[in-house]
């Protein structure tokens, strides 16, 4: 995660699947930092995160399962820009996020600025 965090963002998303696992967390306090530094607008961990005091101070986006102290083992084996299938709902490469601290959305275009009826 690190190595796709240094190549910087351009406002988007990064969207970790952890497979829903609360053992170790996937993101900290120093890779939001870095992750903000480098551009990123936030991080969606499927799984845990740790460092939660230092994530709320980081000013991007950052929606994971839940926290735990532990860290994760650095193996390395992670993949980039492929499809996801989280929960049941497919995450693509180059789709858009819409979120708050309710959830997320998943939209394969940009949001439209207004609103259609009902």
């Amino acid at each position: 995660m690190r190595k796709v965090l240094e190549e910087g963002g351009a406002g988007q998303v990064l969207f970790v699947d952890g497979g829903g696992s609360l053992r170790t967390a996937l993101l900290g306090g120093n890779l939001a930092r870095l992750a903000w530094e480098k551009g990123w607008a936030g991080v969606v961990v499927h799984g845990a995160v740790r460092d939660v005091e230092e994530l709320k101070e980081v000013p991007i986006g950052v929606l994971a399962l839940a926290a735990t102290p532990k860290r994760s083992a650095k193996e390395g084996k992670g993949e980039v820009d492929v499809r996801l299938k989280v929960l049941g709902a497919q995450v693509l490469p180059g789709w858009f996020l819409v979120a708050d601290e309710d959830g997320l959305l998943l939209l394969p275009e940009p949001p439209s600025g207004g609103q259609s009826g009902g």
